[in-house]
């Protein structure tokens, strides 16, 4: 059953197909949802999803097709059909919560694997307490967790090739942020580095610049300059959570107005980028002979 237009409606049916399709990609693009995620989500033919999203088209769909695309993306049911401008999910649906989490401690945090396996299709931001995990050479990891004792560094090597494996699947969409000045540290060995020997670091820039180059634009790896932005080490996984690690324990946030916060704080490193991410393998390179030079 096609969803009612009431004929009261300005603009009548032809302008509420308009709002839907224009809020629908709206809340595609802000969430960071393939198409291809929402039609799995919802439910709906991948060729109908796109009928919908054509200029062309000049129906909605079904009222349950209508209500389950707003579930998936976590708006109001109202704000999509272009009936309210509050694009928020009542109580009874959107659980508001903070939750604390403890880190494993571990090289591998179960926490992290799940919350990752759960926002498949979504879009993955984040910022790294050091370097990317997934960007971490064999050599890297196994200075960094030497000292764990619960569990192996060979644990922690399969953990990174597994988050690597992760950004190669057809739908990843993840973008990274850090400090120029945390790589430029690592590159002269500075602070927690300083017990690594300088080919182990040459190795891993030239890792990193080529995992971004190979892997553009389906990762990128944004470099903020620290003098002039600040950011906690966190992770947005979609619209379905944010976890902030502040140590042994991850802030969690499953809230919409949260989550789109911290989304925000995202953003804004991006824009204020003094590296952006089609420049951050030259930027890498330039490191890596730096260091090598000497």
């Amino acid at each position: 059953m096609e969803a009612k237009t009431p004929d009261r409606l300005p603009g009548g049916r032809r302008e509420m197909v308009k709002i839907f399709r224009s809020r629908l990609l709206e809340a595609l693009d802000r969430i960071g949802m393939t198409r291809a995620a929402l039609a799995r989500a919802t439910g709906v033919d991948r060729s109908t999803l796109s009928q919908l999203l054509s200029p062309a088209n000049d129906r909605l769909p079904r009222a349950d097709t209508v209500a389950a695309i707003a579930f998936a993306l976590r708006v109001s049911l109202d704000w999509l059909l272009g009936l309210s401008q509050e694009d928020k999910l009542g109580a009874d649906v959107l659980q508001e919560s903070l939750q604390f989490t403890p880190s494993a401690r571990t090289p591998v945090d179960e926490n992290l694997a799940c919350w990752h396996d759960e926002a498949v299709g979504y879009k993955i931001r984040h910022v790294p307490a050091t370097l990317p995990d997934l960007m971490k050479t064999e050599e890297v990891l196994r200075y960094e967790f030497e000292e764990y004792v619960a569990k192996t560094v060979d644990q922690a090597i399969a953990a990174s090739h597994g988050r690597l494996a992760y950004t190669r699947h057809p739908e990843t969409d993840m973008e990274i942020c850090m400090p120029r000045q945390s790589l430029e540290a690592f590159a002269r060995g500075e602070g927690t580095w300083n017990g690594l020997d300088a080919a182990a670091r040459v190795e891993q820039l030239g890792r990193m610049a080529m995992l971004c180059e190979e892997l553009y634009p389906a990762l990128r790896l944004h470099l903020f300059d620290a003098m002039t932005r600040y950011s906690v080490p966190y992770t947005i996984f979609g619209p379905l959570r944010a976890a902030i690690y502040v140590g042994q324990v991850y802030f969690v946030f499953t809230t919409t107005p949260h989550i789109r916060t911290l989304t925000r704080h995202f953003d804004e490193l991006v824009r204020a980028a003094a590296i952006e991410a089609k420049d951050a393998g030259a930027f890498l390179k330039d490191l890596s002979r730096w260091r090598a030079g000497g």
